[in-house]
């Protein structure tokens, strides 16, 4: 791999104005050298979604933690496995779903020898989401799933609250079936056991309203 001051520069995904017409895979490899924001210069690499490029569920979640910066994959780390085995439990195939997130690159601060995710701002949400636009252009979900308050603000609004609409279908012209939901790691932050077990079993209800569409 060049190292990183050899890399060319490319231009911003708002300078392009063909971007919404491009293909998943295109996309994906025009934002490894994306610069929209300085994110990547404390990340290891950009982390775009993955899926079927005609997936009919798309999850957004907001941004990748330290084991999808290192692997390159969205949500493979502990939140991912969660998603993994809830979204068996609700009876959805995983490899019939897109995973992305708002933010491409992995916002940290250190701690000690750890590297803790850190929320991201609203303009590196702002640069990042031409992305994610161009992402739902090419796809064209059925069925759009915010985890998290990020992403379910950046998608529906600032003034969009999880915790009052969570589970239910929102118009939207993002797709015609938007809902917004919890982010499976505020499950694993639960502080007991018996609280994560609740948790889980609330989040594994929310992605059943999805399974009822019968898409």
């Amino acid at each position: 791999m060049a190292p990183r001051s050899k890399l060319p520069s490319p231009k911003s995904a708002r300078q392009q104005p063909n971007l919404l017409a491009k293909s998943i895979a295109e996309l994906a490899r025009e934002a490894e050298g994306c610069r929209n924001c300085p994110l990547w210069k404390n990340a290891t690499q950009t982390v775009f979604g993955e899926g079927g490029s005609r997936s009919q569920i798309m999850f957004v979640g907001e941004q990748p933690g330290n084991d999808e910066d290192l692997s390159g994959k969205p949500f493979v780390g502990p939140a991912g496995r969660l998603l993994d085995t809830s979204l068996a439990e609700a009876g959805i195939d995983r490899k019939k779903v897109y995973v992305t997130n708002v933010v491409k690159h992995f916002k940290w601060e250190p701690r000690g020898k750890r590297r803790i995710h850190k929320k991201p701002s609203v303009s590196e949400i702002a640069a990042c989401r031409p992305w994610l636009d161009a992402e739902i252009a090419s796809i064209r979900p059925i069925v759009v799933v915010c985890l998290g308050a990020t992403a379910a603000q950046a998608l529906l609004g600032k003034t969009f609250r999880v915790t009052a609409q969570r589970g239910e279908f929102i118009e939207s012209s993002l797709a015609p079936y938007v809902m917004a939901t919890v982010h499976p790691s505020s499950i694993l932050r639960a502080p007991d056991e018996e609280s994560r077990h609740s948790e889980k079993q609330k989040f594994i209800a929310d992605l059943k309203q999805i399974k009822k569409l019968k898409i």
